[in-house]
């Protein structure tokens, strides 16, 4: 119903203008939306010998692929990595959500691992990549805990990738141990915590605790149950914990959330990059018109703001008769009350999948 998402993007939007933070949470979603698909023309452009010699059909269970060699192995991921790392510039979705975050104290906490938010123009300092980064390898066993970057190497298989394998002579091995190497993504036991993760860790414990009370948005987006014990679960949490809190949650399946925070929940189900361009000051949208404002002038068709409605609106809903719920946030699975995890890591949660995360980044 238009009326109830155009309720939906006001109060949206003047949560977000109020705010003194805002906690952005990035999940496969985001990613999505913003263009970095796993399935379709972006996947059959840049894989099609793969796809032929392999039977893949998207590059979500492609990466689950038992090669037979680490020649070929590492000529599919070298192309992996790059395609989703080092070809993709900073896409649109992102920068708004720079532009809807820059002049707030804010922070991000993503499973994405294709360095978007910094190529976006986010601070190294203010992002978390808690499920690694493409732009790294790390040593498959973890030996030790440091993981190396890959730029270089990987451009190098590309270019000497022949029938979907690289020489010999370019298979990536541990410094250390002298074992195979592997992307720095977690989907193992032997994930890599390294120094800058453990002080991307202390930052966000450092942003929660600085924000705790205070008026702030959990911007959550794109976040299924994969791995909801990272961002999903405690985002609803944090906003059970304070009722000074909204939480804005975007997501094509999973919209709802717990009934406990219903009324401090604005969920959306519609086009992420759309709702990006309504709610961010100045983005383009229509200009906002005070409520009040309207109510002043009685000959404006004689149009009375019903109580549900607060703050701002855009012209066309000023002028609409708007009823029903402005935060469209139920309930959904599971039916626990909200539960404190209590650790930025997802501590108690399934392991990830390998790139069912969609990616996120890091460094």
């Amino acid at each position: 119903m238009k009326t109830d998402y155009q309720t939906r993007i006001v109060k949206a939007r003047d949560a977000i203008q109020n705010a003194d933070f805002i906690l952005i949470g990035g999940g496969a979603g985001l990613s999505d939306a913003a263009g970095l698909k796993y399935t379709g023309k972006r996947f059959t452009d840049n894989f099609g010998q793969f796809i032929e010699k392999y039977g893949f059909e998207d590059l979500y269970t492609s990466s689950f692929y038992p090669f037979e060699t680490q020649e070929e192995r590492w000529a599919y991921w070298a192309k992996h990595i790059a395609v989703n790392r080092y070809d993709p510039p900073a896409t649109d979705l992102y920068k708004k959500l720079f532009q809807l975050a820059r002049d707030k104290d804010h922070f991000v906490l993503t499973t994405n691992v294709e360095y978007q938010f910094h190529k976006a123009g986010f601070a190294d300092e203010n992002v978390f990549m808690v499920q690694g980064n493409y732009g790294y390898f790390q040593c498959e066993k973890g030996c030790h805990q440091k993981v190396y970057d890959n730029e270089e190497q990987v451009k190098t298989m590309i270019a000497h990738t022949r029938d979907c394998r690289i020489p010999t002579f370019l298979i990536p091995k541990c410094p250390v141990c002298g074992g195979e190497m592997d992307a720095y993504v977690h989907h193992s036991r032997y994930f890599v915590r390294d120094e800058h993760w453990d002080n991307a860790d202390k930052r966000y414990q450092a942003f929660l605790k600085r924000s705790k009370k205070k008026r702030i948005v959990y911007l959550e987006l794109g976040v299924g149950f994969n791995t909801p014990g990272i961002i999903r679960y405690p985002f609803e949490q944090l906003t059970y914990q304070n009722g000074n809190a909204t939480l804005i949650r975007i997501n094509r399946d999973y919209p709802h959330g717990k009934k406990e925070n219903t009324d401090r929940t604005i969920a959306f189900a519609e086009d992420m990059s759309e709702i990006m361009s309504q709610i961010i000051p100045d983005s383009g949208g229509q200009k906002p018109v005070s409520i009040n404002k309207v109510m002043e002038v009685r000959h404006m068709k004689g149009y009375y703001a019903p109580k549900s409605a607060q703050g701002y609106m855009n012209t066309e809903a000023a002028y609409s008769a708007m009823s029903g719920s402005a935060c469209g946030a139920g309930d959904e699975k599971p039916e626990e009350k909200p539960s404190a995890c209590g650790s930025s890591c997802g501590a108690g949660d399934e392991q990830p999948k390998p790139s069912a995360c969609g990616a996120g980044d890091g460094k």
